[in-house]
């Protein structure tokens, strides 16, 4: 599902939305247009939970908003991804966590793991959780997302700007991680 990072949901969403749920389609949410005037992950993230009824975890954290976007913290990974504007974003140089940011982090990259330790079908994660959350491989985390997301346990949201092809490269990693491939 592709939201606008300033409209949030729209009428024409929940109706796809409303499609998607009746067929029973695994989805992921990106919110666009973060480089536009009132763009706001956080507040589309919440909306996409109240008017959809989904489950929707943040797999980042922008960096800046408006004419400031700049980049993303990948939540997984914990690192932070600014891309390159010469290029139109196709590349990216990872950075520390902006001083700002690392709160707002923390906690997110925490509920990230609850909820993904949640649906693990193996509860290893959970466990891991419990112990110590650092413990948890990417790798595990991909694969609890994967599988909460085959379930329809969770709705996986990224962001960017489409046009300036900034998170594009991400969302589609995503659609080939998290997403059924033709023979699910």
């Amino acid at each position: 599902g592709v939201f606008c990072g300033s409209g949030g949901v729209e009428p024409q969403s929940e109706t796809n939305w409303r499609l998607a749920d009746n067929y029973n389609v695994p989805r992921i949410g990106f919110v666009n247009k973060m480089d536009r005037s009132g763009a706001d992950f956080f507040n589309v993230v919440q909306d996409v939970r109240e008017k959809l009824g989904s489950n929707a975890v943040p797999l980042q954290v922008p960096i800046g908003s408006e004419e400031r976007f700049q980049g993303v913290v990948d939540l997984i990974t914990n690192e932070a991804r600014i891309w390159n504007e010469d290029d139109m974003g196709m590349t990216y140089k990872v950075v520390p966590i902006p001083d700002d940011l690392v709160d707002t982090v923390a906690e997110y990259r925490e509920k990230l793991l609850e909820e993904v330790a949640e649906y693990d079908e193996t509860e290893t994660l959970l466990e891991k959780f419990f112990e110590d959350p650092d413990s948890i491989s990417p790798e595990e985390i991909r694969a609890a997302i994967r599988g909460a997301v085959m379930n329809m346990k969770i709705i996986p949201m990224m962001c960017g700007s489409a046009f300036k092809n900034k998170g594009v490269q991400a969302v589609l990693d995503a659609v080939c991680a998290y997403l059924p491939a033709p023979i699910d």
